[in-house]
C-alpha cells in the first residue's frame, strides 16, 4: 500500500534543526558522498562529540577534501557505498555550470566533480546539458552493511547521503544498518536522472520504518520510527 507523502517545504535544514532533532550528543554519523568536505565541516561543528565517517570515491573531490578537513573526529574513506563489495565502474562528471567562469575554474580546476555516480546518467544529461560524463573510472565500493558491520557495529545517529541516484542501493544493501540508524537525510528525484534511480515513494517502500520529517524539493529528512518516538 502506498504511503502518504507530505508536501514539499522550502525550510532550510540548518545545523540547529539537526541538533534539536538528533541531539548534540550524537556519537556516530556517516556521510555518503562527502565531496570537498563542506558538509563534513558543518557536521563536525553541529555535533561536537561525533565521529564523522565520510565516503568519497571521486579522486578529484577526495584530494580537495583531504586538504580542507583536518580534524581527528573526521574519518575519510576513498570508496563508494553501493550494491556490491569490490570494485566497480564510476561515471565521473565534468564541464562547468553557467556562472562566473574564473571562480568556477578556481573551484573546479579539473571540471565539475559533484555529479559522478555508480549509476549510468540518464535524464541528467538532458536536464543539465552542461554537465558531461565522458569518462568512467574503477573505484572501491562496499555495501553499507558490509562496511558498518566492521567499522560502526553499534547505533548510528545520522546518515547524510548524496549518492546521485544510488539511494536504492543504500536502502537494499544497508537494511541491517538502517535498522539501527535514527535519522537519514538523502537526495531523491521523481525523474530518473540516473538509471534505476528510485522515486521518493519507492524509497519509502524500501525503508518501511522511516517516516518523513521534512520533504524538500530534492532532499528528504527521515526519522526511524522504530528508534525515535514521534511527537
Amino acid at each position: 500500500m502506498a504511503r502518504d507523502i507530505p508536501p514539499v517545504t522550502n525550510i532550510d535544514i540548518t545545523g540547529a534543526i539537526l541538533q534539536r532533532l538528533i541531539g548534540e550528543n550524537a556519537a556516530t554519523i556517516l556521510e555518503v558522498g562527502a565531496h570537498h568536505g563542506d558538509h563534513t565541516t558543518a557536521l563536525l561543528g553541529t555535533f561536537p562529540r561525533a565521529t564523522i565517517h565520510s565516503f568519497e570515491p571521486d579522486p578529484r573531490a577526495f584530494a580537495v577534501h583531504t586538504k580542507m578537513v583536518n580534524n581527528p573526529r573526521s574519518k575519510l574513506y576513498q570508496m563508494a557505498i553501493g550494491a556490491i563489495n569490490g570494485r566497480t565502474k564510476f561515471h565521473t562528471s565534468g564541464g562547468l555550470p553557467p556562472g562566473p567562469e574564473a571562480a568556477l575554474k578556481a573551484n573546479y580546476p579539473e571540471g565539475w566533480d559533484q555529479s559522478g555516480s555508480l549509476r549510468t546518467p540518464k535524464g541528467h544529461i538532458e536536464k543539465y546539458p552542461w554537465c558531461k560524463f565522458k569518462r568512467t573510472i574503477s573505484v572501491e565500493v562496499r555495501t553499507l552493511d558490509t562496511w558498518a558491520s566492521k567499522h560502526a557495529p553499534g547505533g548510528i545517529d545520522f546518515i547524510w547521503a548524496d549518492m546521485q541516484g544510488a539511494e536504492g542501493d543504500l536502502a537494499t544493501e544497508g537494511a541491517k544498518t538502517l535498522a539501527r540508524t535514527r535519522f537519514l537525510y538523502c537526495e531523491y528525484s521523481n525523474e530518473e536522472l540516473y538509471e534505476g534511480e528510485p522515486t521518493l515513494a519507492r524509497l519509502l517502500e524500501l525503508m518501511p520504518t522511516f517516516d518523513v520529517v521534512y520533504r524538500l524539493p530534492g532532499d528528504v529528512l527521515l526519522r526511524n520510527t522504530a528508534l525515535v518516538q514521534t511527537a
